[in-house]
C-alpha cells in the first residue's frame, strides 16, 4: 500500500525512523481492510512526492504494529500524525482532504 516514497515502518524501527528524524515526519496509521485508509493513500503519495526531501512520509499498519498504535492512542484509522523533533505537532483522524493534510504538515515548519 505504500510506494517507494512512503516507507512502511513498524514497532521495531519507529523510534529510528520517526522520533530520531532530522526532518518532520508524517505517519499514516492504517490497515489493509480500511477503505478510508485506501482512499487517502493516493493523496499521501502525491504529497510525499511534492515534499520529497523536506518531509519524511511513513505508514504504520496497526494490525501488525499494535504497540506503536497503542503508544500513540490510535483508536480510529486512518490517523495521520505529524512529528517534529520527536514530538507530535499535528493530528488528523479520518479521511481528511488534501488541504487539511497539507496544513497539518505546514504547521510543522511554523
Amino acid at each position: 500500500m505504500a510506494g517507494d516514497i512512503v516507507k512502511n515502518i513498524g514497532d521495531g524501527d519507529f523510534s529510528k525512523e520517526v522520533l530520531e528524524s532530522d526532518k518532520p515526519v508524517l505517519v499514516d496509521f492504517w490497515a489493509t481492510w480500511c477503505a478510508p485508509c485506501r482512499a487517502i493513500a493516493p493523496t499521501v503519495e502525491a504529497l510525499a512526492k511534492e515534499l520529497d526531501g523536506k518531509v519524511k512520509f511513513t505508514k504504520v499498519n496497526v494490525d501488525d504494529n499494535q504497540q506503536t498504535a497503542q503508544d500513540y492512542g490510535i483508536r480510529s484509522i486512518p490517523t495521520l500524525l505529524v512529528f517534529k523533533g520527536g514530538k507530535v505537532v499535528g493530528q488528523l483522524v479520518g479521511a481528511a482532504p488534501r488541504d487539511r493534510i497539507k496544513d497539518a504538515i505546514d504547521k510543522a515548519f511554523a
